[in-house]
């Protein structure tokens, strides 16, 4: 499974969405600055940090917390 966390660097939010995550996945995910790209600004400038499963399509934005993150899992895991 491949997991995106999506943030920006010097978000105090998406830090703590980091530390929660990466509590919950083993592997850990793969975080992406939407600042890299103009569409990802577009879509989730307002929203981050957002979790998100590239296979399913499937998001979890903040706020969100461990327990919220395992079943998140889960259910895209499921799919």
């Amino acid at each position: 499974m491949r997991l995106i966390l999506f943030g920006t660097s010097g978000c105090h939010l998406c830090e703590q969405a980091e530390v929660i995550v990466n509590a919950c996945v083993p592997d850990g995910v793969e975080t992406v600055d939407i600042a890299e790209q103009e569409q990802w600004q577009e879509q989730y400038a307002v929203r981050i940090p957002v979790l998100y499963d590239p296979e399913t399509k499937q998001e979890l934005g903040w706020p969100f917390d461990l327990a919220e993150v395992e079943d998140f899992v889960c259910r895209v895991a499921r799919m």
